[in-house]
């Protein structure tokens, strides 16, 4: 595994999501309390974008049909979806987000 870095510390407020592109990857950068957390930008219902929906406390919304994950774990929170997200690990070091990929 390692850690690449993906953003300035501060570059997201609570709520937000930025999709960066790490290892050929879409990974959907949220921000809530405070933490950053990651998860694959891909719905696992239809394909759908999730840095489009909203984070709402540790969840995030596709914004196509409401199904819901949860950002730390990548847990399915509500249908249709029924296959998790992929969650990556993240850490702040020197200033800035780091995301764990394999």
């Amino acid at each position: 595994m390692t850690w690449v870095t993906v953003a300035p510390a501060e570059s997201l407020q609570d709520g937000q999501v930025k999709v960066v592109e790490v290892a050929e990857r879409r990974i959907a950068l949220c921000r809530a309390e405070g933490e950053y957390f990651a998860v694959d930008d891909v719905c696992t219902h239809d394909g759908g974008p999730l840095d489009q929906g909203r984070v709402d406390d540790h969840s995030i919304e596709c914004p196509r049909h409401g199904a819901r994950f949860d950002i730390r774990t990548g847990k399915v929170l509500a249908l249709p979806a029924v296959r998790p997200v992929k969650a990556y690990a993240t850490r702040v070091a020197a200033g800035s987000v780091e995301v764990e990929v394999p």
